[in-house]
């Protein structure tokens, strides 16, 4: 049985990649890492698996584009 992706928050990313928040939001911007979700009016969370992505292939990483987002 497959594990449901779980969301995690910006801690939690910050400890992971070993970026600060600065470089996160930055990056988000340039499309070179995983945008957050938002999970609460104020609070947001990250894919479990899309930082996962991130981590083991920083310079390839690509936002997944699921077959609903596509033109």
């Amino acid at each position: 049985m497959l594990e449901p992706d779980r969301i995690i928050r910006l801690k939690t990313v910050l400890a992971r990649t070993g970026l600060s928040r600065s470089p996160i939001y930055r990056k988000i911007a340039e499309g070179t890492f995983p945008a957050q979700l938002k999970i609460s009016i104020n609070g947001s969370g990250w894919h479990d698996s899309d930082v996962n992505r991130w981590v083991a292939d920083p310079v390839g990483w690509r936002q997944q584009v699921s077959s609903d987002e596509s033109i």
